[in-house]
């Protein structure tokens, strides 16, 4: 029983920064992000909230499964946990950039710090559980849209909304 607790807390764990910075987002959604030149390629606003759950519960599960596999927090294990957790710092933290700060630029150094070390946490967790580095692959592909979207209103928005990196 113990076992799936810890499954349950590693799943859960990841939602917390999303779950805490919702209303943040949800004020910003409705008035400052209107106000931004988004591409045409931009996914309507209702598909983020879904999104992210997915993604942060598999992310959460991926590392459940590299703790388990790898002996806990030792060994490699350590390096990929190390990874994972600095990868949803930086997760956490490009919210508040973004939507709290309105600093877009300094978001998009945010996001593509996050790219670089969730895609290394990947690399590292795949190597201790097939399944937890396959798990991670949909959180690197919206990862990608996101850089996209994040770069693409950063050179697209007028210099009043932060254009400087």
């Amino acid at each position: 029983m113990v076992i799936v607790w810890e499954a349950v807390g590693a799943t859960i764990l990841p939602n917390i920064g999303g779950w805490l910075s919702t209303p943040l987002t949800i004020k910003s959604v409705k008035g400052w992000y209107k106000t931004l030149a988004r591409p045409s390629w931009t996914p309507p606003d209702y598909v983020f909230g879904p999104v992210w759950t997915c993604l942060y519960t598999g992310m959460g599960f991926a590392s459940y499964l590299v703790w388990r596999d790898g002996g806990g927090f030792s060994g490699e294990a350590k390096t990929a946990l190390t990874l994972y957790g600095a990868q949803l710092a930086i997760n956490w933290a490009w919210s508040p950039i973004f939507f709290g700060l309105h600093k877009i630029g300094a978001a998009l150094a945010n996001i593509v710090l996050m790219w670089g070390t969730a895609g290394a946490a990947t690399l590292a967790m795949s190597r201790i559980n097939q399944t937890a580095g396959l798990l991670m692959v949909p959180y690197m592909l919206w990862l990608s849209l996101a850089t996209a979207l994040n770069y693409s209103i950063w050179r697209n928005t007028p210099a009043d909304h932060d254009k400087e990196l």
